[in-house]
């Protein structure tokens, strides 16, 4: 492109240079012709008041040196009575252009050797007409018409060469941004996700950069929701899991029942597997319009009454407050069950039995607040707990329990608080704003008075 840019400005100003300097120049030498002669002219008229007083050679000789062109002046005199035909300065004119001059009675120029002649007829006072001849030079017809020519053919040769470079600079600023599209394209296309082209260049160029960033954005988020989307339904696999697991606990001792807990023990490895490789960055939940979503106090209803019959095969003690009538949330039904079903399932795997929990719902004028509290001994690090959500997970936990519920808050506009309960354990606050307003900053772990961080007893 830029080359055939350069090529077509170089074509294009070379045809204007020539259709303007070639009828120009022409001009000029014609210009320069016409001043010649105008001067030859004048000359003649200089000689013409004498002619038509005196014929007399000594007279007219001075004439003609005062002129100053005694060298290219000449005065021919047709014979008159007894006085032959007489010529007066160097003859240079051919006897028959002479004649002519004298019989049409008006001027005329003609070529000789080295240039060329004015002829002027100019009438006597006896009534013949005498002829004065000017001698015009050829350096003279051409005086000043070569360096005129230097000029346009200078100034002609500057506008190409400036077209030129413009034009490779024009094709240099439309052509950069093309190549850096190109190569974003490729780096994108071979997988390299984080690829984006400079926003700049003309406006098309420019629009298009823009519509190829929004492109690999768009791309990278569709990568990673569906990274996402595995990850949480492998993640949603732990409960069915949790329950496996505690009922081959209690299977007793056998062949049978040790190839059993084997088997839930490798599956379990290898959902976590599963989590892990496909995770990278987990994407919000849309929180869903006005009018739409689930109740709360429901599906709280609803996971109590799933857990309760393993709290009691264990022997722990459970509560559930604030269930009593319906509490509308903005988010899907399915999403606040696997957030519950993270929390409670955390419980029951990091916790030892005959461990107490509670689940309570708060219900707000702006916010509802779900608190789920336990009674184990917590964990050293909650701040590490939460952000353990963004990478991989150790000690058997994937990293995905408290990063799925702190990202379905914040899809409402709330958040996730980890703190002390008034069991002894571990609280995990989960704020959904009602509005979508953004919450205050609040930060998501609560610490005592001393400063230090409150243990926990959750996976996350």
């Amino acid at each position: 492109m830029r080359w055939a840019l350069v090529k077509v400005c170089l074509a294009v100003t070379t045809m204007v240079v020539v259709a303007f300097a070639v009828p120009l120049g022409l001009v000029v030498k014609e210009m320069a012709r016409d001043r010649a002669f105008s001067n030859a002219e004048r000359e003649a008229a200089a000689v013409a008041p004498a002619l038509s007083i005196t014929t007399d050679r000594d007279k007219l000789e001075r004439v003609v040196a005062s002129a100053g062109a005694d060298s290219g002046m000449a005065v021919h005199l047709p014979a008159a009575g007894a006085r032959p035909a007489l010529d007066i300065g160097r003859r240079r004119a051919a006897d028959r252009d002479i004649q002519a001059v004298r019989r049409l009675g008006r001027a005329s120029t003609t070529s000789v050797a080295g240039g060329s002649t004015l002829l002027q007829p100019v009438a006597l006072g006896s009534g013949d007409i005498a002829v004065v001849e000017v001698y015009v030079p050829e350096s003279e017809v051409t005086n000043g018409v070569g360096t005129a020519w230097a000029v346009l053919a200078a100034v002609g040769l500057a506008l190409i060469v400036g077209s030129v470079a413009v034009a490779d600079r024009l094709g240099v600023r439309m052509v950069l941004p093309a190549q850096r599209l190109v190569e974003g394209a490729h780096d994108l296309g071979e997988g390299r996700l984080g690829a984006r082209v400079p926003e700049d260049g003309p406006t098309e160029l420019r629009l298009a950069a823009v519509a190829f960033n929004s492109m690999a954005d768009q791309v990278v988020q569709l990568l990673a929701n569906e990274r996402e989307l595995a990850a949480d339904l492998s993640h949603r696999l732990r409960t069915p899991l949790t329950v496996l697991r505690l009922n081959a606990a209690s299977l007793g001792g056998g062949p049978a029942a040790e190839q059993t807990r084997a088997a839930v023990a490798q599956l379990e490895r290898e959902v976590d597997t599963i989590i892990r490789t496909a995770r990278e960055a987990k994407p919000q939940t849309a929180a869903l319009g006005p009018g739409a979503g689930c109740d709360a106090a429901e599906v709280v209803r609803e996971r109590m009454e799933f857990w309760s019959a393993l709290a009691e095969d264990e022997g722990r003690k459970w509560r559930v407050a604030g269930v009593e009538r319906p509490v509308r949330l903005p988010v899907a039904r399915a999403d606040l069950a696997a957030a519950l079903d993270a929390l409670l399932g955390n419980v029951f795997r990091h916790t030892a039995e005959g461990t107490a929990f509670a689940v309570d719902l708060h219900n707000g004028e702006d916010a509802v607040i779900v608190l789920v509290s336990d009674a184990g001994p917590g964990i050293s690090d909650p701040e590490a707990a939460m952000a353990r959500g963004r990478g991989s997970g150790s000690a058997g936990s994937t990293g995905l329990g408290l990063d799925i519920v702190r990202r379905l808050a914040e899809s409402t506009g709330g958040d996730v608080r980890v703190g002390t309960s008034v069991l002894g354990g571990t609280e995990v606050r989960i704020w959904f704003q009602l509005d979508g307003r953004r919450p205050v900053a609040r930060g998501r772990v609560r610490r005592r008075r001393s400063g230090k961080p409150v243990p926990t007893g959750l996976d996350h």
